[in-house]
């Protein structure tokens, strides 16, 4: 496989992972300002995750979806981790958790593929900016 379509999986990949954490979460907040933040996120990977799809789409590859396993797996993990706990503090940790562990991921990819296409890198630094972003706000919550 291309080391741009990989690279572009993986950006697809990670913002399909926070789309999906920020919706489940989504539905168990209940703090006005907070779930106006998680909107915010949520447009956010949505964005993200449709571009990477359009450029896979474009270079006539397939999307590679995040395994089942994985998600539900993730599923299980927010319902028991907020199962006692459903503050905004608590699950700011957990956002930022999640984003701390995407920097790390989208920092170490943007070095191993340094020769990827332009508008691939700058969409992976999207990424990146978006996730320390998100990070920032999420400690106003903690």
């Amino acid at each position: 496989m291309d080391s741009n379509i990989e690279f572009l999986n993986y950006i697809h990949q990670n913002a399909e992972m926070g789309k999906d954490t920020i919706s489940q979460l989504f539905d168990i907040v209940e703090n006005g300002p907070f779930k106006q933040k998680l909107a915010l996120q949520l447009k956010g990977y949505n964005e993200i995750f449709d571009i990477a799809r359009t450029k896979i789409e474009a270079a006539q590859q397939t999307s590679k979806e995040i395994q089942s396993f994985t998600k539900f797996t993730t599923y299980l993990m927010i319902n028991f981790n907020t199962m006692m706990d459903k503050t905004p503090s608590h699950i700011a940790e957990m956002i930022i958790q999640g984003s701390t562990m995407g920097i790390v991921e989208v920092t170490k990819k943007l070095k191993n593929y340094k020769a990827a296409k332009d508008d691939i890198s700058l969409l992976a630094q999207q990424l990146l900016v978006f996730e320390q972003q998100n990070v920032e706000e999420m400690k106003k919550f903690l």
